[in-house]
């Protein structure tokens, strides 16, 4: 029998070896310990809006979390709650077995997860998971995936919808993407949180999130076109939503913002600000798809010019502003505010918000004060223009 050739070999043996590690993979899920509150260490690092209710929900489920805001003021509430509080993403990895983050930019991410000082897989022990919650670049979720495989980690990108409404009350949408069985095992801390839907695998999650916000974006521009057209013909707005609010047109958007429009309670659930990056990355993700959605251009240019009237700091059912602006509509009340008083109230409301946007030193980032940076300086720093085009990030 003639002898195997030096290839042959080879290839015979990596099969072998490649057999023996999936094996051991296999034996060591089987082994891993379960997730619970009395074995299980929590880090997470962004406690803005969103990220300080989700950690509250977590906190009360039993778990022992470590936490890392930027500004450490914003985490005092955690700590109130029984959180520990670490002075640096590395710090919080180095307490933790398991982190999440849901912060700013992708450029927050990176830095947060990847910085190879400062950076939470730089402390992580092999067998940690990072979860990531932030909307970001799927490229950026495939990226430190293979970061984290190479130190014997594991990393799941989960952006969350549902605002702060969902975040308050445990019932956020998590688009899952990474390892099937590690998002399986991470099931006991998603379950406080809301729902996890797994989409496949990294990178997974953050396509299924952008496509929720260009559901979002043309939605909400559809409702408020609506509740104008209604206006302008003569109706009353209130009346028109309660009757299309079980048709066809009902839509999550519509329980949520119409009548908080309607009230002129334009307080963010998700700012502004936010929004416009999001839709940005979805343009981006387009081009390199190669695929046109103009209704997603379109509501992102409409985002774009709240931002530009200084109204970035407002809720995404702001986009009623630029409607009424573009159709030289009054403002859009119910019957009971179109008394004296009601509109006295209405208005001294919206010229706080005018003069608190002015006074406005610093920006809210996705879910933690993570940057310092203005939006326009850090889509400068990313070669972003404010010009139309689907190269936005």
């Amino acid at each position: 029998m003639p002898l195997l050739s030096p290839l042959l070999h080879f290839t015979s043996l990596h099969r072998r070896i490649r057999h023996f590690h999936v094996s051991t993979v296999r034996h060591f899920m089987a082994a891993v310990e379960p997730i619970s509150p009395s074995t299980t260490r929590v880090g997470w690092i962004g406690t803005g809006v969103m990220g300080q209710s989700m950690c509250a929900h977590l906190i009360r489920a039993g778990y022992t979390l470590t936490v890392f805001n930027r500004t450490a003021s914003k985490a005092q509430p955690l700590i109130d709650l029984g959180a520990h509080f670490a002075p640096s993403p590395h710090a919080v990895a180095a307490r933790s077995d398991i982190v999440f983050t849901i912060v700013g930019y992708p450029s927050d991410v990176r830095s947060v997860l990847l910085d190879p000082t400062s950076g939470a897989l730089a402390a992580l022990r092999p067998g940690g998971i990072l979860v990531d919650m932030t909307t970001s670049e799927p490229s950026l979720a495939v990226e430190i995936a293979a970061a984290a495989a190479a130190k014997g980690c594991h990393s799941i990108d989960a952006p969350v919808s549902g605002g702060d409404r969902g975040a308050k009350n445990g019932s956020l949408a998590i688009f899952a993407g990474g390892e099937e069985w590690t998002v399986k095992r991470l099931d006991p801390l998603f379950s406080p949180l809301g729902k996890v839907n797994y989409m496949g695998g990294s990178g997974k999650g953050q396509f299924a999130k952008l496509a929720n916000q260009i559901t979002i974006a043309t939605t909400m521009v559809g409702l408020v076109e609506g509740m104008v057209y209604a206006h302008k013909a003569g109706l009353d707005v209130e009346l028109y939503l309660d009757a299309i609010s079980t048709g066809a047109a009902g839509s999550r958007s519509l329980d949520l913002y119409g009548k908080r429009i309607l009230k002129r309670d334009l307080d963010p659930g998700f700012f502004v600000n936010h929004f416009v990056k999001d839709l940005g990355i979805c343009l981006k993700e387009c081009e390199i798809m190669g695929i046109a959605l103009p209704g997603l251009a379109l509501a992102q240019q409409l985002y774009v010019s709240l931002r530009a009237h200084g109204e970035g700091n407002l809720g995404t059912q702001a986009l009623i502003l630029v409607l009424e602006r573009l159709n030289n509509a009054i403002e859009i009340f119910p019957t009971y505010l179109r008394s004296e008083i009601g509109l006295t109230i209405a208005l001294l409301y919206q010229s706080y918000l005018e003069v608190f946007n002015v006074v406005q030193e610093k920006v809210y980032t996705d879910d933690a004060d993570y940057s310092d940076l203005t939006y326009e300086k850090e889509e400068a720093k990313q070669g972003v223009s404010n010009n139309f085009d689907m190269n936005r990030t």
